[in-house]
């Protein structure tokens, strides 16, 4: 237990001189974020994912098979922005490459203008969800959520991905003591998986008592707050380098 606190500690507080520096806290707000989306895209956009291309794929499956309540079309788009998305975020890891703080901060200053722009479009819908604004922010949502999956990749924060917990679960157990591995950074991935939870658990409850341009209203302020975060503490800091 003291172990799996003091982990936790240090992704929140991480000691000076980390690698990663402040990145661990600021990519837990970007799960944070991923499940706010999702809870979005899934309970109001005709259950698809727009972070979550596992399901996806699975979804377009179930689809194609049949299955009443979902969206072959959909699904389609969602991965095809979400690749777009990712595309953009190799684009800028690769021009970004030696500073790992302004790679975040460009990053997420383009997810919340995305994102900005789906709030706008919920909120002129006026609570309307046709085909038009559905696959609108399908669109803008996939390729927010494409670029964010793309730059936690090339930031290489470890079980911090923002978007996938399958791995983050399987070596929570399959490294733990019982298994008779060395149980690495048990808090962090616990904590990963408390912030999606969270997302989760806060969008679905503000999809039940309010309209979803709520919901994205508050990933955009969590987007505009780790860039602006970002941006203050990217100095030239040893946790800015990119990773060997």
């Amino acid at each position: 237990m003291y172990k799996l606190l003091t982990d936790a500690a240090r992704t929140l507080v991480p000691p000076r001189g980390d690698r990663h520096g402040p990145l661990p806290p600021l990519m837990l707000t970007l799960t944070v974020v991923t499940g706010l989306v999702d809870a979005v895209s899934y309970l109001s956009l005709g259950h698809v994912f727009v972070a979550n291309m596992t399901g996806n794929v699975v979804f377009l499956g179930f689809a194609l098979a049949g299955a009443q309540g979902l969206s072959a079309s959909a699904s389609v788009v969602s991965m095809a922005a979400f690749l777009a998305g990712a595309l953009a975020g190799g684009r800028f890891g690769t021009r970004f490459a030696a500073h790992r703080g302004r790679l975040l901060t460009v990053a997420t200053a383009l997810q919340a203008v995305l994102v900005a722009a789906a709030v706008i479009t919920a909120a002129a819908s006026d609570g309307k969800m046709t085909t038009t604004v559905q696959y609108t922010l399908i669109v803008l949502l996939g390729l927010a959520m494409g670029m964010q999956n793309a730059v936690a990749r090339r930031l290489g924060v470890p079980d911090l991905t923002t978007t996938v917990l399958t791995l983050t679960l399987t070596g929570l157990a399959a490294d733990s003591t019982p298994a008779g591995g060395p149980a690495p950074r048990p808090g962090r991935r616990i904590l990963s998986v408390l912030a999606m939870f969270l997302g989760a658990l806060a969008g679905g409850a503000l999809l039940l008592h309010a309209e979803y341009a709520l919901t994205l209203g508050l990933a955009l302020v969590l987007l505009a707050a780790t860039s602006a975060a970002t941006r203050l503490s990217a100095s030239d800091a040893a946790w800015t380098r990119p990773l060997s």
